[in-house]
């Protein structure tokens, strides 16, 4: 069994699509056991407590440092035994030693095809105004695992969506949430629930189990 800790700041849309296909049974051999919010009353959090999962709240301004807070967040992980780390809208940039605690085992979501529209300054609806403005005809998601170059780890799974020309900045968020961050997130853990993926020579190779 895979444990799985989720990191939100916000509404935790990607959240429960994770908790969705783990109930749903998409995902057996996977479980949340731990959700840390970045901010306090994120609905992040009424998500898992209604989904029956341990969340907590760990706020960087109660901390004397970044240090101090990241250091927190690894400890309540791993008193957890979670396995694999999942960004799912988390709006705080992990420090060296957080990653360094996780070797190939944090995954984030990007709303983009990497490495178009992604790196620093590229988060939210921004991602989508970026994309509207230079014209492109497809955007889409990115799954990849988590380096310290923001964005810059190994992709895993992409899912395209086509750009319509009346969109706005809004529609094009839910639409790129909707048909690829909501479907191949909880595919990439999935994958890794069951040992079909991992990351060799800083590239995610599929692996073909009997």
């Amino acid at each position: 069994m895979l444990n799985i800790g989720v990191l939100v700041s916000g509404g935790g849309t990607n959240l429960q699509a994770i908790l969705d296909a783990i109930q749903s049974g998409q995902i057996p051999e996977a479980k949340i056991v731990k959700v840390i919010s970045s901010k306090e009353g994120a609905y992040a959090l009424t998500r898992a407590k209604n989904a029956g999962v341990d969340g907590v709240a760990l706020v960087k301004k109660n901390f004397p440092s970044n240090e101090a807070y990241m250091d927190e967040m690894i400890r309540v992980l791993q008193q957890a035994k979670v396995d694999l780390v999942v960004l799912a809208g988390f709006m705080t940039v992990l420090s060296p030693k957080f990653i360094a605690a996780f070797p190939n085992r944090i995954l984030n979501i990007h709303p983009s095809l990497i490495p178009s529209f992604c790196g620093v300054g590229y988060y939210g609806l921004k991602v989508h105004e970026a994309a509207l403005q230079r014209g492109v005809k497809v955007t889409g998601a990115t799954v990849h695992f988590v380096n310290e170059e923001t964005d810059g780890g190994p992709i895993f799974l992409q899912k395209t969506v086509e750009v319509r020309e009346d969109d706005t900045p809004q529609t094009l968020q839910q639409r790129v949430m909707e048909e690829a961050e909501w479907k191949i997130l909880p595919e990439a853990i999935r994958l890794l629930s069951r040992g079909e993926a991992e990351v060799i020579d800083g590239k995610v190779r599929r692996v073909t189990r009997p």
